[in-house]
């Protein structure tokens, strides 16, 4: 996004006209309402990534403008989170006089937290010996003075972890707190506070009874909220590392109604449709759960075609969604069986075009 579009005196003038367009979009639907969750006007991202230019003895970050693919030089990200705002100008000057931690370096990738958590990615485009490690180290040593800071070194096939990979983040929803491991280089959501919003959002959105069937669960960050509102969850997903944190997540929350296979969408469909079968799910007894609802997050792509025809035979269905023109596809034709109880937006990028979309469908009578 330009950085010159960053105004929050503009904030609820572009929301309002985000929402326009989505009601013009979905206007087939007769939607009667659309809840709207905002977003922090500024220091909302949790997570950014940024290139980096050399110029003589100056190193700098910098982001492309998509349009004309110019180079703009950032000493200031609005959206970034206040301890990603503050730790980029303390990183770079320790960075700009160490010749061995900045010489190849072309990427920092920065995951915060609300609990006050950072981790720092540097990316090269050389080997790390361990002349880098004894001096990322101390650079570790240093900034924790400040910061409650880890570091992860990637090269080509490489990845030196400096005590760990990963940030542990408190999201607090309707009252509860929730602890989430989030690993580096896999998805988290990017905006936390609007994160609590979807995640209450989802856990109030019907009234629910028995099981929970969710696929694409990710690090479990819907799976673990939703739990005490059902006898059991059983969800899927693909990644092994948001597996693993999902695991982890399953245990420092102390739940014991969740369950998660390491499946994709597309795979376990096949599997419920006796298509294939599959080892993952030989000790899961698939005829124990009794699910009337199904929670869905998937990717831009949306749901395919025979995932939509599995989904659509639950009674609910809860489907976040990141990309309004898949969903409004897939809604073409799960409002041939369902109708649309609840429809919200949430704000997870202020000043660009997207908004994130929530719907409840009810099976028709």
């Amino acid at each position: 996004m330009p950085i010159s579009s960053i105004d929050p005196d503009n904030y609820h003038s572009l929301l309002t006209n985000k929402i326009s367009l989505i009601k013009d979009q979905f206007k087939q639907f007769a939607l009667t309402d659309i809840e709207t969750f905002e977003s922090p006007k500024l220091n909302y991202r949790m997570r950014c990534e940024f290139r980096v230019w050399h110029e003589g003895e100056d190193l700098f970050h910098i982001m492309f403008n998509k349009g004309s693919k110019e180079r703009v030089r950032i000493d200031h990200f609005p959206p970034a989170s206040l301890l990603i705002t503050e730790l980029m100008d303390d990183l770079l000057a320790e960075l700009r006089p160490n010749e061995i931690l900045r010489r190849k370096l072309f990427q920092i990738d920065y995951l915060s937290t609300l609990s006050g958590e950072v981790l720092v990615s540097l990316l090269y485009h050389k080997p790390l010996d361990d002349e880098w490690t004894a001096e990322c180290k101390a650079l570790k040593t240093r900034l924790e003075a400040k910061y409650k800071i880890n570091i992860v070194g990637r090269a080509r096939k490489v990845k030196v972890v400096l005590d760990k990979d990963y940030v542990i983040e408190h999201l607090n929803v309707d009252g509860k707190q929730y602890i989430y491991k989030q690993v580096e280089n896999s998805f988290t959501q990017p905006n936390a506070k609007v994160c609590e919003q979807m995640l209450s959002w989802a856990k109030n959105a019907i009234p629910y009874k028995g099981d929970l069937l969710e696929l694409y669960c990710g690090n479990g960050n819907f799976s673990l909220a939703l739990a005490d509102k059902f006898d059991k969850v059983l969800a899927t997903e693909i990644s092994k590392p948001s597996v693993a944190s999902a695991q982890y997540n399953i245990e420092v929350n102390n739940i014991d109604n969740v369950k998660i296979i390491r499946m994709s969408a597309e795979e376990f469909t096949e599997a419920m449709e006796g298509k294939r079968e599959f080892t993952r799910l030989q000790d899961i007894d698939l005829t124990s759960y009794n699910c009337e609802t199904i929670f869905v997050d998937p990717p831009r792509a949306g749901l395919d075609d025979d995932t939509v025809n599995m989904v659509s035979k639950y009674k609910h269905i809860i489907y976040i969604s990141c990309n309004p023109n898949t969903l409004h596809d897939n809604l073409t034709v799960l409002t041939k069986t369902h109708n649309i109880e609840k429809f919200a937006v949430f704000d997870q990028f202020p000043y660009t075009d997207h908004l994130e979309c929530g719907v409840v469908l009810t099976k028709k009578l």
